[in-house]
């Protein structure tokens, strides 16, 4: 029997008995096909429209910005320590450099992959962004002493062949020449007479 556009079963072939739709008019409506399903951006339910029913997300609105990933950067501290001008002195080091009666102590944030530790000499064209030859200037310490470097795995330090060494963290042992050793947020680097340098990570 045949089936009006409303879905009721009709004895007539021309028009539907029980609600009078034509049977088989092209102007009968078309049902569109089901909207593909696809998931919600916010909770990863499954949506046909605009609005999650599980969140009530509008995906019609613009994606979130992906935020920025603060950036870590890296400060030296420099101080006049006592206690590793007294291990230097002891081991008979250069006794003729004085402990500074006043050394106010200094932060600097390292810019860039490198800083040279030294002491600017105008002469040579050396220029270190750790310059350790402001007065009270510590002259234990050569003018290209050592150099720090920033990898994405965190600092490192290298002695570059310097006249009294370079250690770390109350170390007597001196690091040597030319090798490449990783630094922790923390690390101290200890210099010339009586510079240590801490290593400190911000973010």
């Amino acid at each position: 029997m045949p089936i009006c556009a409303e879905g009721h079963t009709s004895a007539a072939e021309d028009y539907c008995d029980v609600c009078g739709a034509p049977i088989g008019s092209p102007s009968a409506p078309v049902a569109s096909p089901p909207a593909a399903a696809k998931a919600c951006p916010a909770c990863g339910a499954s949506i046909s429209g605009r609005f999650c029913e599980t969140c009530g997300h509008d995906s019609a609105l613009p994606a979130p910005a992906t935020p920025v990933q603060a950036s870590v950067t890296w400060t030296a501290v420099v101080r006049a320590d006592r206690e590793f001008y007294d291990r230097v002195v002891a081991r008979g080091g250069p006794d003729s450099v004085d402990f500074p009666q006043f050394f106010p102590e200094r932060r600097i944030t390292i810019q860039g992959d490198t800083a040279l530790i030294g002491r600017h000499n105008r002469d040579q064209g050396v220029t270190p962004e750790i310059d350790l030859g402001l007065q009270p200037a510590d002259r234990g310490v050569s003018t290209q002493h050592a150099v720090l470097r920033i990898h994405d795995g965190g600092p490192t330090i290298t002695d570059l062949g310097s006249t009294n060494g370079t250690s770390l963290n109350g170390s007597e042992d001196l690091l040597a020449n030319g090798v490449e050793t990783p630094l922790s947020d923390g690390d101290r680097i200890h210099v010339g007479a009586w510079t240590t340098i801490k290593i400190e990570k911000q973010q």
